[in-house]
C-alpha cells in the first residue's frame, strides 16, 4: 500500500525513482558485502576450533607437568623457584580492517630473546618436570595470544553479519517494495489527472462548438427574419 504522505506530483516520482535506484544498488552491495563475511567468518571459524584444540592440548600438558613438578618437589621450594619471573612480555594491540570490520590484532615482544630466560629459578634444586611445564607454557603462550585475537574477530565478524543481514532484509522487504508502491501509486494517479484533464478539455470543446453553432442557427434566423420583413415591406 502506497504511503498516505506521497504526494502525486512528476517531481515525487523522480524522487522515488532515485530512491529506489539507490536501494536497489545498496541492496546489492550489502548482500555481496554479507556474503563475502559469512565467507571469512566461516574459515575463521574453522580455524579457531584448529586452535583451540592445540591450546587446550598444550594447557592440559603443562597442567600435567605442573602436577608431576609439585609431586616431586618441595612446595616451598617450587613456589620459591616461580616467585620472581625473569622474562617479561609486553603485548601490544592493533587493527587490522576487515570488509569495515577492525579486527584486533595481537603482537608479544619479550624482554630478550634468550629463550632460556623463561627459567627464573636455577636447575640445582628443581625437577625436569618443573622445567617442562614453564616450556609448555611459553610455547604455548603464541597460540593463546592468536587464539583470543581469532576469538575476538569471530564475535565482531557475527556481530557485524547480523547488523549487514538486517540491513539487507529491510531494503529487500521494506524500502524497494515500498518505493515500488508508491512510483505505481503515483503514475496511476498522474494518469488518471491526464485522462480527468483530457475529459474536461473534449468538454470545454464541445461546449464551445455547440455554443459557437447556436450562435450561427440564431444570426441564419435573424437574417433570415430581416429578409422576410423587407419583402413584405417592398411588397407591400
Amino acid at each position: 500500500m502506497a504511503s498516505t504522505t506521497v504526494t502525486p506530483t512528476r517531481m515525487e516520482l523522480t524522487k522515488q525513482k532515485k530512491k529506489l535506484a539507490t536501494a536497489v544498488k545498496g541492496h546489492k552491495l550489502l548482500k555481496d558485502k554479507r556474503d563475502e563475511l559469512m565467507r571469512q567468518f566461516l574459515d575463521l571459524v574453522r580455524e579457531n576450533m584448529e586452535l583451540r584444540i592445540k591450546v587446550e592440548a598444550g594447557i592440559t600438558s603443562a597442567n600435567t607437568n605442573f602436577v608431576i613438578a609439585k609431586a616431586g618437589m618441595d612446595g616451598a621450594t617450587l613456589n620459591t623457584a616461580l616467585m620472581s619471573p625473569k622474562q617479561e612480555v609486553h603485548l601490544s594491540v592493533s587493527n587490522k580492517n576487515v570488509m569495515s570490520v577492525d579486527i584486533p590484532v595481537f603482537d608479544i615482544t619479550t624482554k630478550t630473546a634468550d629463550a632460556n630466560d623463561i627459567y627464573s629459578y636455577g636447575f640445582a634444586f628443581t625437577s625436569s618436570d618443573l622445567d617442562a611445564a614453564v616450556k609448555s607454557l611459553a610455547d604455548i603462550l603464541p597460540d593463546m595470544l592468536e587464539l583470543a585475537e581469532k576469538e575476538k574477530a569471530c564475535q565482531l565478524m557475527a556481530s557485524e553479519i547480523e547488523k549487514t543481514r538486517r540491513r539487507v532484509n529491510a531494503l529487500e522487504h521494506v524500502i524497494i517494495p515500498e518505493a515500488q508502491v508508491n512510483i505505481k501509486y503515483i503514475k496511476m494517479k498522474l494518469d488518471e489527472n491526464e485522462r480527468s484533464s483530457q475529459i474536461r478539455l473534449m468538454k470545454v470543446k464541445d461546449m464551445m462548438l455547440e455554443e459557437a453553432h447556436n450562435f450561427a442557427e440564431k444570426d441564419a434566423a435573424r437574417a433570415a427574419e430581416k429578409v422576410a420583413k423587407e419583402r413584405e415591406m417592398y411588397g407591400a
